[in-house]
């Protein structure tokens, strides 16, 4: 007679959410409609920003406007401090930009504590922190939900590495990959300056609040490494070339005179302009890798090259490789925006809810 094994319910599996900008605004707004239509998420526990932390005792969005009402002149509490009761299988949602937690990725992960993240830093920074996080997640039994660091949830990283595992070689990957320049180079057309456009982008909250971060290249640097590592290409930060639009002379100010002194942005920018419609084609901000290196800059392309096209903030990206080799594989679709982010991200916890 075999011996009756007892049934043990596994613990519920809980959330915590680091950051409450606009991205985890949109996130908490996401999870609480969702839940309103009767999706079972992990419960709420704690949210926390670079202020505060709060158990989610209340509506988690109520916990969110107390965290942001939060003085930022108080003292810096670490955000992952909360993380230390946090159990195997338990989700944390990092929608931060920071360096500091994303070093913190490994520790969860090791622990088996699953992390979900719109960050780029800890797959898009040091190569061998990158690495770390994957054998971290293998080790711990944890997954590592990443789709939103690139194209905000777009079928980009899940395309790669399921080509890669059905034994495909990438040979080259070349995409408009952030969703502010696309925006910009779509609308910019000679006539009106280009830095009223990076005004209007930034009111419309298309970029960083120092649009700096944008038109520098560093963002696409990062989303190329992270899809360079997906791709099983082990490339390192410097070997990016980056070929930033801001000028020596904007790049050294403090953000808010840089911001009053964009139009150093406008002679360059028109003057590339008008070599592109000398060559009858389009400026279009392009990053791409393949075995040799990787490059990051404008370009000016052809107006029917696979990556001319696509409108407002899509991200488009080729995907060349052994089984796409005579055409690329085409991924388009919007690149930017807190909802398209917060979405990403609520799916990836759905996704490890219901493994």
């Amino acid at each position: 007679m075999s011996a009756v094994v007892p049934f043990t319910r596994a613990l519920p599996r809980r959330l915590a959410l680091l950051g409450t900008g606009t991205v985890g605004t949109a996130f908490v707004q996401r999870y609480q409609a969702l839940q309103s239509r009767g999706i079972t998420l992990p419960q709420f526990s704690w949210l926390a920003n670079s202020r505060t932390a709060r158990a989610c005792e209340q509506l988690p969005e109520q916990e969110l406007a107390e965290a942001n009402r939060a003085q930022r002149g108080a003292p810096a509490v670490q955000p992952w401090a909360e993380a230390e009761g946090l159990q195997r299988g338990d989700v944390v949602v990092d929608a931060t930009a920071s360096d500091d937690v994303a070093n913190w990725h490994e520790q969860w992960l090791a622990r088996g504590v699953h992390v979900v993240t719109a960050n780029k830093l800890g797959q898009g920074a040091q190569l061998a922190r990158a690495q770390a996080i994957a054998d971290s997640g293998h080790g711990g039994g944890a997954r590592y939900g990443d789709s939103a660091t690139v194209g905000a949830g777009l079928p980009l990283l899940s395309s790669l590495r399921g080509l890669v595992a059905g034994g495909d070689h990438i040979h080259r990957v070349e995409g408009v990959l952030s969703g502010s320049l696309a925006w910009l180079f779509h609308h910019y057309d000679g006539q009106r300056r280009f830095s009223a456009w990076v005004r209007e982008a930034a009111d419309a909250g298309y970029t960083e609040p120092d649009p700096r971060v944008d038109l520098s290249g560093e963002d696409v640097r990062r989303k190329l490494l992270i899809l360079a590592r997906a791709s099983g290409i082990a490339l390192r930060a410097e070997q990016v070339q980056v070929a930033s639009l801001v000028p020596d002379a904007l790049a050294s100010l403090p953000v808010a005179a840089a911001i009053e002194q964009l139009s150093l942005l406008d002679a360059p920018l028109q003057r590339q302009w008008e070599q592109a419609q000398a060559q009858n084609g389009c400026l279009r901000f392009i990053g791409g890798f393949d075995r040799d290196g990787a490059r990051v800059g404008l370009r000016i392309v052809a107006q029917d090259h696979p990556l001319a096209g696509g409108a407002q903030t899509d991200n488009r990206v080729a995907i060349h490789s052994d089984r796409y080799s005579a055409q690329p594989l085409l991924i388009q679709g919007p690149g930017a925006g807190a909802d398209v982010t917060a979405a990403a991200l609520l799916d990836d916890v759905l996704r490890i809810a219901k493994a």
